[in-house]
């Protein structure tokens, strides 16, 4: 019995000396809209491979594409309780975060994709403090392409589209009272529910870029597109903060590296690819109607724009897009003048 001490110590020893069990990963549970095989989808998971890869696998993405976690807004109530860690949205979820953000999709207020990436690079930080104030860490901007809008009959005028049944995000009730205050038909639905909505009738009138509209063969009971860009779809990829603490530093900025070269493959894939989903699209049954030429197009845009400041949109932030909008037109004019 007195070398039992002896032996325990002995045992005790090596037990100190045997190395730590390695560190469970930490897996990033990310929801997204975004169709499962698209390229948004693809460029998602070559992210977390990225990730893994760069973090010596101490960071893995596991990634929910389609809508199978449910829509934007159920996205962010999972996330802030802990079953989500993070969700690519569109601006659409992203208001949920901050109202601010809906400044990226004011209709008819940007011209081309090189003004609203001007305007997007000068407000980015704001927008990226305002996120991580309610929780969110921003770590990449992203974008579905240009908007239009797909109708089930052909309409080429603010009148022929206000009798169309329009579809619009559920959960926005101010946002279909502007709609119908406008004279248009607004109907609220579930992202989720497009497909069927367009099937049965519900809506009749859908706006969405052209390379979802081809990914996720809305068009087919759309086939009608407006040849009148309204707005870009804005986008972003956000961990909440809870999560996003856990990470190390070094971590965390391989991680971003890894965002920041998604963000610059949706910039020059994003518009070639629209571009190319109008021609296929074409080839199989889709007709690009000609906007018929009238002042009601930029009536409709400015009264809306004009509506957001303060009710949606705070008056900062808003003052501050149609400064730097307006600051990059008159740069543009000035250089053309020479």
């Amino acid at each position: 019995m007195r070398y039992l001490p002896r032996v325990l110590l002995v045992l005790a020893l090596l037990v100190g000396a045997a190395p730590a069990a390695e560190a469970a990963p930490v897996v990033i549970k990310l929801a997204t809209l975004i169709p499962d095989g698209s390229v948004w989808d693809k460029a998602l998971r070559s992210m977390g491979s990225a990730w893994k890869r760069s973090t010596g696998g101490r960071v893995e993405l596991r990634v929910y594409p389609g809508g199978v976690a449910g829509d934007e807004p159920d996205v962010l109530r999972k996330m802030r309780i802990g079953q989500l860690n993070a969700g690519t949205l569109t601006v659409g979820g992203l208001i949920d975060i901050d109202p601010a953000f809906e400044a990226l999709a004011i209709p008819l207020f940007y011209e081309s994709y090189e003004e609203y990436f001007h305007v997007l690079d000068k407000i980015a930080p704001v927008l990226v403090e305002r996120a991580r104030a309610n929780g969110y860490e921003l770590i990449q901007w992203g974008h579905g392409g240009w908007i239009h809008l797909f109708a089930t009959e052909r309409a080429d005028s603010v009148d022929g589209l206000r009798r169309l049944k329009l579809f619009v995000s559920a959960g926005d009730d101010a946002n279909v009272q502007w709609w119908k205050n406008e004279g248009f038909r607004p109907v609220a639905l579930s992202a989720t529910d497009i497909m069927t909505g367009l099937q049965t009738g519900m809506i009749e009138l859908l706006p969405t870029t052209p390379l979802a509209a081809l990914s996720l063969q809305w068009f087919r009971q759309a086939p009608y597109m407006l040849d009148l860009g309204l707005a870009p779809l804005a986008g972003a990829t956000v961990v909440s903060s809870r999560t996003w603490n856990r990470l190390s530093a070094a971590d965390r900025e391989s991680m971003r590296a890894a965002a920041l070269e998604m963000e610059r493959r949706f910039e020059t894939e994003i518009p070639r690819q629209d571009r190319t989903a109008v021609q296929e699209m074409s080839k199989r049954g889709l007709t690009v109607v000609e906007a018929m030429e009238s002042p009601d197009w930029q009536r409709v845009a400015d009264e809306f724009a004009a509506s957001m400041r303060e009710r949606r949109i705070p008056a900062e932030i808003f003052d501050l897009v149609i400064a730097e909008r307006d600051a990059y037109r008159r740069s543009r004019a000035d250089g053309e003048s020479r």
